[in-house]
């Protein structure tokens, strides 16, 4: 069994948005539940027992915290294929809007955790993800509501705990007091900064996002940070 969780969490973001279209209700009805891991919620997992990760198949496995519209990580899956990748998010229209592209891309090296991300990590072997991405999170503006973002000890620690030494956290954002944040809470939480850049320098195999494109087209500029877990 892994440490003890909290029976409840505070969550604070989005669940839905907008009305999905047929075809999105579609793959959510059809496509989901194939790929979400067993094993992750409270309901399926109330002793919150390892999770077993037969889907790697021993393949080196990466993990992408609230993939949004799952454009990057279809991205990595397809160029990847000897990886094991998974997506954390709860928002049920990224969620949906995943589905349709990986039943377009045919990639079949995913998987998923329609939820919060803190869940699946109560639930993975210490030790386990070689690679993480955390790609335009939301960046609760509010100084007040700092506490919320992702690069606070209450989801770095664990996330800490899950990868492996030398493995590779990257963290795009658009907000510069996110990177602030982030350049401040990631290194004591068992990670050294190996690189940071901005436009035009994003890692070779990126893929830009549509959250990236608005950020351009107002105005905003990006910030790739690439990490290292000691």
């Amino acid at each position: 069994m892994t440490e003890s969780a909290s029976p409840s969490r505070n969550f604070y973001g989005r669940i839905r948005g907008k009305t999905l279209r047929a075809s999105q209700k579609d793959y959510l009805a059809n496509d989901l539940v194939p790929l979400t891991l067993r094993g992750i919620t409270r309901e399926d997992n109330p002793e919150r027992a390892v999770l077993d990760l037969d889907f790697a198949a021993g393949k080196p496995l990466w993990l992408e915290v609230g993939f949004g519209g799952g454009e990057h990580l279809v991205h990595m899956a397809a160029a990847n294929s000897g990886v094991a990748i998974l997506g954390a998010e709860p928002f049920v229209n990224g969620i949906a809007m995943l589905l349709g592209k990986i039943r377009g891309a045919g990639v079949t090296n995913l998987g998923l955790h329609p939820g919060d991300v803190r869940d699946l990590f109560d639930v993975l072997p210490d030790a386990c993800l070689s690679k993480v991405f955390l790609n335009y999170p939301d960046p609760w503006p509010k100084a007040r509501h700092h506490r919320r973002r992702f690069v606070t000890p209450e989801y770095l620690l664990p996330l800490a705990r899950k990868m492996i030494s030398g493995a590779e956290f990257r963290v795009a954002t658009d907000i510069p007091d996110y990177v602030r944040q982030t350049l401040e809470e990631v290194p004591p939480a068992g990670f050294a900064l190996e690189r940071q850049a901005g436009l035009g320098e994003a890692w070779g195999d990126w893929l830009s996002t549509r959250y990236e494109q608005k950020a351009l087209r107002e105005g905003r500029s990006p910030h790739y940070l690439t990490f290292r877990r000691r």
